[in-house]
């Protein structure tokens, strides 16, 4: 993962009604890997009983042909995670089972609940325990302790309570229960294979265990999957999309499917998009792989101007390295990345990238680029400036720590050291994904947050965001 980048906290996967039940999950959560990559876990359910396993790292890492045996049942829900310093701990791992005066219950979620630390100290205060400093157990306190007589009427009184973005999965002796939250922040999407229900964060966790996409869940809506099929509920008061517009910025793989939009169609047309806003005379242009690639070509194909891949991305660096007694400088950059000569030497180059976050690794990029040859870099950036923090279940810096919120544009040019730089415009980004303003959430761009928060007491009042 790149430390200079914004980080998705988490994926989800769950399937119903099937006798690989933990095996797909697996494969499922393989293809979500890039959401997160430092814990990872799955629950299975047999004859009303849980059964967990999760572990710290990769999930090809942590599951063998062995750790199946422990897994046995037909329905399974999986999650891996990211986090923020300090929280990488295995208690802090999904999904979080538990048993409780009304029977069995696992949940795996993706998202932030802003008013969690609120809630949980009144909870504390009334005697609950919590194992974790993850949000997420908040919702399971609340749905144990509610006086609701059935398990969905429990949820909806619970859900009622938080406020925030929660994809979540919740498996129990009821069935497979997927919901969102009424802005619909983190994407959730329904699929079958077979006679089996299926629901993950993106759809190319569908594609590998050849599982077909049938749409959405709703922003606002309740899925219960059990042997009577699927029922959908709806809860909530309607109100306002806010869909996380980085999802297709950046998060997403480009083979998947987002808010039921292509992320490669609109990566391309942010390219597009961008190269008529702001044009610049060059002889080449070039990604910052692997998330810009698609953009770049859409860069490349509006101007008529050559794409290259100028830059080679290492994806075997892993999160930790060794760095030679001999200082190499700009070390951690060149683990990532590799100028190729023959494609910039004596060239002026447009460098297409989809965000710039704190500028420390674009600044090592820009240097290493010049080091073989260019004649200009000319930084363009598929998104607008990042200016404010992400509540909603992004990992960003805080404010003092995002490079556009504290400097103008001249000043993040000469930092970075480029000949010129450029952002897509707010009005652009929405244009690409044929959106308004009030369908998504683009409060990192616009500091115009959709659901409100106590900002001294909410703002870092648990640890990260899923």
């Amino acid at each position: 993962m790149d430390d200079d980048k914004p980080h998705d906290q988490c994926g989800v996967f769950g399937i119903y009604n099937h006798p690989e039940a933990a095996k797909i999950t697996y494969l499922g959560l393989h293809s979500l890997q890039h959401r997160g990559q430092e814990s990872a876990g799955i629950c299975t359910m047999k004859e009303g009983h849980l059964y967990n396993y999760k572990r710290m790292g990769l999930v090809a890492d942590i599951f063998r042909e062995d750790t199946f045996k422990e897994l046995p049942g037909s329905c399974a829900i999986g999650h891996v995670r990211y986090s923020t310093t300090g929280s990488s701990q295995i208690r802090n791992a999904q999904p979080i089972a538990v048993e409780y005066a009304q029977g069995s219950m696992a949940l795996a979620h993706n998202g932030n609940l802003v008013n969690a630390r609120r809630i949980r100290d009144e909870l504390e205060a009334r005697g609950s325990i919590f194992s974790s400093t993850i949000d997420s157990e908040v919702v399971v306190h609340l749905i144990a302790r509610s006086s609701a007589h059935t398990l969905i009427e429990a949820m909806i009184d619970s859900l009622k309570k938080v406020r925030g973005a929660y994809s979540l999965l919740i498996l129990a002796d009821d069935g497979l229960f997927g919901m969102r939250d009424p802005h619909g922040f983190r994407p959730l999407c329904l699929g079958k294979l077979g006679d089996s229900w299926v629901l993950a964060s993106e759809t190319c966790a569908f594609d590998i265990v050849d599982a077909k996409y049938v749409r959405d869940v709703e922003p606002g809506e309740i899925v219960l999957i059990n042997e009577n099929g699927l029922v959908s509920i709806k809860p909530f008061e309607k109100t306002s999309s806010a869909m996380c517009i980085f999802e297709h910025i950046y998060f997403a793989r480009p083979d998947s499917r987002i808010y039921n939009t292509s992320v490669q169609k609109v990566r391309k047309e942010l390219g597009r998009i961008l190269a008529d806003e702001h044009p610049v005379d060059a002889d080449v242009v070039v990604p910052i792989p692997d998330s810009a690639n698609m953009a770049a070509t859409g860069y490349a194909e509006q101007s008529k101007i050559p794409y290259e891949m100028g830059l080679i991305r290492n994806h075997y660096v892993g999160r930790t390295f060794i760095e030679p007694d001999q200082a190499i400088r700009d070390f951690g950059a060149r683990l990532k990345y590799n100028a190729v000569r023959e494609s910039m030497e004596g060239k002026r180059v447009i460098l297409v990238d989809d965000s710039i976050v704190r500028g420390t690794t674009m600044r090592k990029i820009v240097k290493m680029i010049r080091n073989v040859g260019a004649k200009e870099v000319h930084l363009r950036i598929t998104s607008p400036p990042i200016i404010s923090p992400c509540f909603y279940g992004m990992d960003f810096p805080s404010r003092k720590e995002l490079i556009a919120a504290t400097h103008t544009l001249d000043e993040i040019k000469t930092y970075l050291r480029v000949d010129s730089l450029s952002y897509l415009s707010v009005e652009g980004m929405l244009k690409a994904v044929k959106g308004k303003a009030n369908e998504h959430c683009t409060a990192c761009f616009t500091a115009h947050y959709p659901v409100p928060f106590d900002m001294e007491t909410e703002k870092y009042s648990l640890e990260p965001k899923c």
